[in-house]
């Protein structure tokens, strides 16, 4: 709407009045004066505020009713004249508000219109506004000052004016071909855009398009930003990314140098580490077998002491005696003595081949010669070996399962058979029983030796395998602590090995497990 002279209005309502007012009179047409007053009530809307148009309603239904009170008197239809009224008041309410919205609407586009002016005006970006030929229609300060122009210098002239010259031919192109396919859209993505300004000089810029319809024809809106800023810190960044890239190369180059010499000094410090560890484990070795060597002499001297003094002393006595007896008459206490000597010199014997075969094992000269030999057969030679030495009322019970034949070293087997067996009889006593079985697989040989003798106890079962170790309970007992580390490193040799149950008072078991050789096990 557009805004009139407020006087002009008033003179013009007055004299709209005065018309309606005499022609109503003049013609007693109450209808006239009704259409005056609306007229000068739509007046109203031309000039600003609520309180022209409120003032003006009021005044005509005022106006109206002196009219109606006038015409009245004339009018003898009174139900007809009530409805007159009734209606000339609806009909000036409903102006009066049909005003009001007209106001309203005005007073809206007048703050629309200031918001785009503002933003227009305010912005900190450059607009430009340009028709379909291209021709600049409207420009805002922000642009005016980017370009160094005034908007009288660009207003008419055509958009290739803030082109850098070499791209005139590009852009007159690219222009086209926005105008044939308009749509919003950021321009340069990918590639850098320039600006020519007043003076030539060209800054880095950034657009972006849109456009709109008015009157069947079409207009482009361009935003433009400097971003001259923007561009010297990606070119500093570009430039402090290449340097640390070199930097970074530098120190990489360094830290592979290092890491070589690191690497060379550590295998260097590794292996003087291990030459140091395995000195110090032979040192320690050495330390250990020593200790153990003396532990051993020590012990050695004890037990051989001990062992060979008894049966030394036995033999003394019971020749002493022997020639005491020279009568035929003494026979049967010569004997004695006689048996005495022998069973002595046979525990010598034993102690001495002990003490042999531990040191052979110790000195590694123990050959082994693998050979095929019947299981059964072997073992009742062994138990028939061993019988001479059961006590009153012991008995061995044998069975035997699984193939005939097994290969292994027949020699050392025997040794380990003898002295398990020997322990069962040594520490059974009278009337008791000594269980021996085999199983004879296809590569293995399993071979159980039980007693019901005095057992062993459980804290001494670890240390049974040591060399010289006896259980506490055997200590009045005959004995070197030698045979089971020997059956011990004998089955070491052949591929077997051996483990014990026991309980005291209820006997011990030795289960033997040994693998099926072949000849080219045998050694020198």
């Amino acid at each position: 709407m557009f805004k009139l002279n407020s006087r002009v209005i008033l003179l013009w309502s007055v004299f709209i009045f005065i018309l309606a007012m005499a022609s109503a009179f003049i013609f007693h047409r109450y209808e006239l004066a009704v259409s005056g007053l609306l007229i000068i009530i739509v007046l109203t809307a031309f000039i600003p505020g609520w309180k022209t148009t409120l003032l003006a309603g009021l005044l005509s239904m005022i106006v109206m009713t002196g009219l109606l009170l006038y015409f009245k008197e004339e009018d003898s239809d009174i139900m007809r004249a009530m409805l007159s009224q009734v209606y000339s008041l609806l009909i000036i309410i409903f102006t009066v508000v049909v005003v009001f919205y007209l106001k309203r609407m005005q007073q809206n586009f007048a703050l629309e219109k200031t918001h785009m002016t503002s933003l227009f005006e305010n912005a900190t970006e450059g607009i430009l506004l340009t028709n379909r030929s291209g021709q600049i229609v409207l420009v805002n300060p922000a642009a005016t000052k980017m370009f160094s122009y005034t908007s009288e210098e660009l207003i008419g002239q055509f958009i290739e004016k803030l082109v850098p010259v070499r791209f005139h031919h590009k852009h007159s192109g690219m222009r086209e071909g926005f105008y044939n396919a308009p749509a919003n859209r950021t321009m340069g993505t990918g590639r850098d855009l320039y600006a020519k300004r007043k003076d030539d000089s060209e800054f880095p810029v950034e657009v972006s398009l849109s456009h709109y319809q008015q009157k069947n024809e079409m207009f482009v809106i361009a935003f433009i930003v400097d971003i001259t800023a923007r561009k010297e810190i990606e070119q500093n960044l570009l430039r402090q990314k290449m340097e640390l890239e070199k930097i970074s190369d530098d120190i990489r180059k360094l830290n592979a140098q290092l890491e070589g010499k690191v690497e060379e000094r550590t295998l260097i410090l590794k292996e003087a580490l291990q030459r140091l560890e395995q000195s110090q484990l032979e040192v320690h070795e050495a330390l250990d077998k020593e200790k153990q060597l003396n532990e051993i002499k020590s012990r050695f001297v004890s037990m051989a002491s001990h062992e060979f003094r008894t049966p030394l002393s036995t033999i003394l006595s019971s020749a002493t005696l022997v020639s005491k007896y020279p009568g035929t008459d003494d026979y049967e206490k010569r004997e004695r003595h006689i048996r005495r000597i022998k069973e002595s010199v046979n525990h010598m014997n034993e102690l001495l081949e002990d003490f042999l075969s531990l040191g052979k094992l110790e000195e590694g000269k123990v050959a082994i010669t693998v050979s095929s030999f019947n299981v059964k057969e072997f073992f009742e030679d062994v138990i028939d070996e061993m019988r001479t030495q059961l006590k009153p009322g012991q008995e061995i019970l044998f069975s035997c399962e699984g193939l005939g034949h097994f290969m292994t070293d027949k020699r050392m087997m025997k040794n380990i058979l003898l002295n398990l067996i020997s322990n069962a009889i040594k520490f059974s006593g009278e009337g008791r029983r000594i269980i021996i079985s085999s199983d004879n697989l296809e590569h293995r040989l399993y071979v159980k030796v039980q007693d019901e003798g005095m057992g062993i106890p459980e804290e001494d079962i670890p240390h049974l395998f040591g060399t010289f170790f006896r259980a506490k309970n055997v200590s009045n007992i005959q004995g070197t602590g030698l045979g089971l580390p020997i059956i011990k490193r004998y089955l070491g040799l052949l591929k077997g090995d051996i483990r014990v149950e026991s309980e005291l008072e209820k006997g011990t078991t030795f289960y033997v497990e040994m693998t099926r050789l072949s000849p080219e096990d045998s050694s020198l």
